[in-house]
């Protein structure tokens, strides 16, 4: 009788790997799924805490204003969607197909509204466009408190995530294409619809995608400048701190909830879908210049980039204007924050963010290391993966208030953090964390597989493997994550404002509560503070990367 092998036994390596992959999907446990979990409980129960089933759905269809706030987000994430993307599809479309002049200049402005929090465009619009703003004739009587000044605030702040992924797309076009094209005597217009719309489809449909996303689910335009247009962030905001009514936040939240998750599953099919643009033979396309084409894009681009810059630059003077309209001398009076703790805001924003970059980067890299580089376990590492991902998919305001309900009850262990650092960080960790994971897993999937084969070889652990030549290695990748996380983590409102307490007031609230109490010019104040914070950190990145690549990746230059 023949007897079945053994099985092997698990090396130190492999139960450690097991033992991490278990410890980091409980921790998408408790900080994703069980308060996801509560918040869909939340919403199907009354006040009591008994199972309501559809009563709760009813009351609130039955509801005028509720229903006319789901009609007018779709009605906006419609609007601004369309509007960002062909203003981004032509901005990326100079920076990529034209001759243009200080092209790395206009590639760093189009990406300046990232630096800034979505309440600071809100704020300039107001002073640009308000009742005392400098252009409000430009609006011919119209009011910028409502639909026009959410579209504007929305597309300032969407504008550069639409051009990074469509500029991207662009950029690996293979000019071999472009050359046969030319010697089948086609003119642009056929090399436009034959060549560059194929090769970017998948990124235009996902640009769709995650600008609607971004619209619908953001709440620090619509609750600065919108005025009585409501949406469902703002209803929800309404629901839960003016109302009390966690129920129907809870059923609100979970409405949001639903598109953003229908274009998640989009645009993860869509990128199934998308074919590699380049291969070994690829050639870099390089656009012929031309007159006419080239001047267009310059001053297309150039207007592009004014707006954007005047926008930001409007915040800055009404911060230091004494008081607008009437004594437009300049001061510094409010950077005192008189009426709040604003330095003390700032202060804990600056730990939040840095406690968030650091745990998160360590975080994001091992998992991304043991999800992609890992042995066996194939079952966890498919788990964790997908826990990976959903947090694109989940609107910051729905998560913080998911928080509240997991986190605020008394009978929860974890009840301890609520309105701690702590929480704050984790949950700014869990909000930005797919997007890290995967710039981790491409810069891990460029990486050898023959590493980790020669480490066990030699009888080296994979993990100091992974900290002596993969960590290293992947270096810009993991300074990319950080900076991402930091520059999130100050500008952030929507998934802490629920989670804050008295001495862990951050900026961006702070610049909420400015404005709800009337002073603007402190707001502004506050808002550009984080914005200069955030410049400086990326200027800091980009200085430290450069050292840092030069004693890590020394081989790599020429």
């Amino acid at each position: 009788m023949t007897s079945l092998p053994l099985p092997r036994p698990l090396s130190r390596d492999d139960k450690l790997q097991r033992g991490l992959l278990a410890l980091i999907c409980v921790l998408f446990l408790a900080a994703l799924v069980l308060p996801l979990g509560q918040i869909l409980i939340t919403a199907f129960t009354d006040g009591e805490g008994r199972f309501a089933g559809l009563d709760n759905i009813r009351r609130y269809l039955a509801t005028p204003a509720l229903g006319q706030s789901l009609q007018n987000t779709l009605t906006m994430g419609l609007m601004v969607t369309l509007l960002v993307t062909g203003l981004a599809f032509l901005y990326a479309y100079g920076l990529t197909r034209a001759r243009l002049p200080a092209r790395p200049l206009f590639k760093v402005v189009a990406m300046v509204p990232i630096l800034a929090p979505s309440l600071l465009p809100a704020i300039s619009l107001i002073y640009l466009f308000g009742n005392q703003g400098v252009l409000r004739h430009w609006l011919g009587g119209e009011s910028i408190y409502g639909p026009i000044g959410i579209v504007l605030g929305l597309s300032f702040w969407a504008f550069p995530h639409a051009v990074m992924l469509l500029s991207t797309a662009m950029g690996a076009a293979d000019g071999r294409l472009f050359e046969a094209c030319r010697v089948l005597r086609g003119g642009p217009v056929r090399a436009f619809f034959k060549v560059t719309l194929p090769g970017i489809k998948y990124a235009l449909l996902s640009t769709l995608m995650v600008v609607f996303t971004m619209v619908i689910t953001d709440f620090g335009v619509p609750k600065v400048i919108g005025g009585q247009y409501s949406m469902l962030a703002t209803d929800i905001y309404k629901q839960v701190v003016g109302q009390q009514n966690f129920t129907m936040g809870a059923l609100v939240s979970t409405l949001l909830l639903l598109p953003a998750l229908f274009a998640f599953a989009a645009d993860s099919w869509l990128q199934k879908r998308n074919p590699p643009l380049i291969d070994s033979r690829s050639q870099p396309f390089r656009p012929e210049p031309n007159p006419w084409r080239d001047g267009f894009f310059l001053l297309y681009c150039s207007l592009i980039a004014l707006a954007l810059l005047a926008v930001v630059a409007m915040a800055g003077y009404a911060s230091l204007v004494q008081f607008w309209p009437y004594n437009l001398s300049l001061t510094l009076d409010h950077y005192g924050f008189d009426l709040i703790d604003g330095w003390q805001a700032y202060g804990n924003s600056l730990r939040m963010a840095g406690l968030t970059a650091l745990f998160g980067t360590l975080l994001i890299f091992l998992a991304a290391y043991l999800v992609e580089k890992g042995q066996h376990q194939s079952g966890l590492r498919k788990l964790l993966h997908g826990l990976a991902m959903v947090p694109l998919a989940v609107p910051g305001l729905v998560l913080g208030l998911a928080y509240i309900f997991f986190f605020n009850q008394p009978g929860n262990p974890l009840n301890v953090l609520y309105g701690g650092m702590t929480l704050l960080v984790v949950s700014t960790i869990v909000h930005f964390y797919t997007v890290g994971h995967l710039t981790a897993i491409t810069a891990l999937k460029q990486l050898p597989s023959e590493i980790e084969a020669i480490a066990a070889s030699l009888r080296i652990s994979r993990f100091k493997a992974m900290w002596r030549i993969s960590l290293p290695m992947c270096l810009p990748a993991v300074l990319d994550v950080a900076i991402y996380l930091f520059v999130n983590a100050m500008t952030t409102v929507s998934a802490v404002v629920f989670l804050y307490g008295p001495d862990t007031m951050l900026a961006s609230v702070a610049v909420l509560n400015l404005d709800d109490s009337g002073d603007i010019a402190p707001a502004a104040a506050m808002a550009m503070l984080i914005f200069f914070t955030a410049l400086g950190a990326k200027l800091l990145h980009l200085a430290a990367g450069r050292g840092l690549l030069r004693l890590t990746q020394g081989w790599r230059q020429a």
